[in-house]
């Protein structure tokens, strides 16, 4: 190396950052895709080709470059390989990316077209070259030294004292560098669900990315001419101490930037999922991405000191196995950190919405959705605004859609066409036009076993960023539930209504046959048995009565089915006994008054719908009995009925009359 402790240390720390990050990378595209197309492998390969070439680098480090074994020369060349293979990679992948294989790229394609055969071209010659110069060093191949020796004198033919091939080198890697940033630039069509709006957002990482690509070549071109001109001596490089400085200043500044090269585009590949195929980013796989970096960086900077300082190899070997344990540690702890803060950002749709106690309430209020929606959009989606609205069986009975924030008045369009767009539940999300959705930009299918249950609409997230594909399972499944929650809810309250309905009619109806039959029916057969217990001549006033009781009886069988209850719930109790009033019994009395202290009135507006019911039947039957018996025939003075309601130690109600 240079014989400088920390330019070395720096070196090969750098130098391990890359073949860590590279390596990471490269199987995480391969490991996390969708699905493994021939443009994933080629992303994937690509990245373990560089670290590859950063393995071969550490190796060179640590042997010397100027030790003359033969061994060395292999290394050498062995490390050309993926050095020479790398740049047309890149600019492979980029097409990829940029829709050069897609159907409908045709002006991209034919743009692209002869540049690609181009450098297909110089990949091969850098093949054809690399054998030739790699055959007196491979043992296999050494007898066939004496024979290449022509080609390899022609492709080692100096150009202004610089060999042709060591010149070709350079001016390869910059066409594929500008090549893919032409791609970049003017990309192809995408047919990756919000394959656009990814890409435009990782654009900039990735013209970034091949700019840093465009100084590394720009670098290694000059450190060529300044070789061939400063320490080329006929054939042979002579490496002095200074020499070697240069040289290694300029390798720490190359590998800096390699590295600058590997964490923008590992930033693009975990925030946009670039060659994962995956339609929404990650956020575990952000999370992973951080400690891989301190990973890299912790194992560079302490492995390199032991190859820099030349510290004993057990030493090295104990660093690292302290630096795996203390990561692994740190990244065990990190985890369940992260869970308990999740479980504490999903806390309100995990507990208990009470619904039985709200069920099992005599007027079972409306099921509170909101605070569970403000929380997923406010504390785990992050969410500008959205709308949760139901669809197909389930609508009638969710009833408005849920907004946030409270205060915005959705503009909500026919969702015709956006339910038609879902076809199944692994279609998760497509994206939208803002201008005709209200502001929102994705919509989030929500299912259940009937079908499409719902749509999740969402606008921009706060801070500009895209969504995590974690965040839009977690908002589907809690969308899903707040809708099914919200319907189980309402057809059991609906349900309970029915019966409670029910019960109130069976109790009405019990009170009213017990009524017709003590009061009417049962005088009427004493009668008619005390009469047929006399003479013979009041045999016909006894027929009449019975005749009476049978229609009687008659009467109330037929009048049994069609009792119902008066809506309480929907009036309030004293709205209900107002309008029975009014519409039975105004003839009855000659004067009724209404005695109602605002308090009590208040009290009754209150009152359980059972509670209300009972005092209601209470309250009609005395009314109904004082018009029945109260008035006395002989009487010539006003018959006036008064109604009273006050509050004493509860609620008092009074039905009084004068007769």
């Amino acid at each position: 190396m240079t014989n400088h402790l920390l330019l070395d240390w720096a070196i090969t720390a750098v130098s391990l950052f890359n073949t860590v990050l590279f390596t990471w990378l490269g199987l995480t595209v391969l490991l996390n895709s969708d699905r493994r197309t021939w443009g994933i492998w080629l992303a994937g390969s690509g990245l373990l080709l560089g670290s590859a070439f950063f393995f071969i680098h550490s190796a060179l480090l640590a042997i010397g470059i100027t030790n003359t074994a033969r061994t060395t020369a292999l290394w050498i060349a062995i490390g050309m390989i993926p050095a020479v293979i790398l740049p047309f990679a890149w600019y492979v992948t980029i097409l990829w990316y940029t829709g050069y294989w897609e159907p409908n790229s045709t002006r991209f394609r034919q743009r692209q077209r002869p540049r690609l055969w181009l450098l297909f071209a110089f990949l091969g010659l850098g093949f054809i070259a690399l054998i030739l110069l790699a055959i007196p060093y491979i043992p296999l191949t050494y007898q066939l030294r004496t024979a290449v020796v022509p080609i390899r004198e022609l492709i080692k033919a100096p150009i202004g004292r610089i060999p042709l091939v060591v010149l070709a080198y350079p001016a390869y890697v910059l066409f594929c560098v500008l090549f893919a940033l032409d791609a970049l630039w003017r990309p192809g069509v995408s047919r990756r669900a919000m394959g656009e709006l990814a890409r435009n957002r990782a654009r900039p990482w990735l013209i970034f990315t091949t700019i840093l690509l465009l100084l590394v070549s720009i670098l290694v071109a000059w450190i060529v001419f300044w070789a061939v001109n400063n320490i080329k001596v006929g054939i042979y490089f002579i490496m002095s101490p200074d020499a070697l400085l240069v040289i290694g200043r300029i390798d720490l500044l190359i590998s800096l930037l390699m590295s600058a090269v590997i964490v923008l585009m590992g930033q693009a590949v975990v925030s946009y999922e670039l060659f994962t195929g995956k339609t929404l980013p990650r956020k575990g796989l952000q999370r992973h991405w951080r400690r891989a970096v301190l990973l890299a960086a912790g194992y560079g900077i302490g492995v390199g000191a032991t190859i820099a300082f030349d510290v004993a190899g057990i030493f090295g070997l104990l660093l690292t196995t302290f630096l795996m344990t203390f990561f692994f540690a740190l990244s065990s702890w990190r985890s369940y950190a992260e869970r308990e803060r999740t479980m504490a950002g999903l806390r309100p749709f995990y507990t208990s919405q009470r619904l039985t106690d709200q069920l099992l309430t005599q007027a079972p209020p409306t099921l509170d959705l909101q605070r569970p929606f403000h929380a997923l959009c406010a504390d785990v989606l992050h969410a500008e605004t959205a709308v949760l609205t139901a669809v197909g069986p389930f609508a009638p009975l969710i009833g408005p859609p849920l907004v946030y924030p409270s205060q915005r008045t959705p503009l909500m369009p026919a969702l015709d066409k956006l339910t038609g767009a879902f076809h199944s539940p692994d279609q998760m999300v497509v994206g939208l036009d803002a201008a005709d959705y209200g502001g929102a930009i994705w919509a989030v299918s929500l299912w259940s076993e009937r079908g499409l249950s719902g749509i999740l609409l969402l606008g921009p997230k706060q801070g500009g960023g895209l969504y995590a594909q974690e965040e839009i399972e977690t908002a589907r499944v809690i969308g899903e539930r707040l809708i099914d929650s919200h319907a189980s809810a309402e057809m059991a309250r609906r349900l309970l209504a029915i019966q409670r309905q029910r019960l109130t009619q069976t109790q009405i109806i019990d009170q009213q046959t017990r009524r017709v039959l003590h009061d009417e029916i049962l005088p009427n057969l004493h009668a008619a048995m005390i009469a047929l217990s006399q003479d013979e001549a009041a045999n016909q006033e006894a027929l009449a009565l019975l005749s009476d009781s049978h229609r009687q009886i008659s009467d109330l069988l037929h009048n049994m089915p069609t009792i119902t209850t008066p809506d309480v719930a929907r009036l309030g109790l004293l709205k209900a006994l107002r309008r029975l009033v009014d519409a039975e019994y105004t003839s009855a009395f000659d004067h009724i008054t209404w005695q109602i202290d605002p308090a009590a009135a208040g009290s009754m507006a209150q009152l359980p719908t059972l509670t209300a019911e009972v005092l209601y039947f209470a309250a009609r039957e005395a009314i109904r009995n004082a018009a029945k018996y109260g008035r006395d025939p002989d009487s010539q003075k006003p018959f006036n009925l008064a109604i009273c309601a006050r509050l004493e130690e509860g609620l008092v109600l009074e039905v009084e009359d004068n007769g």
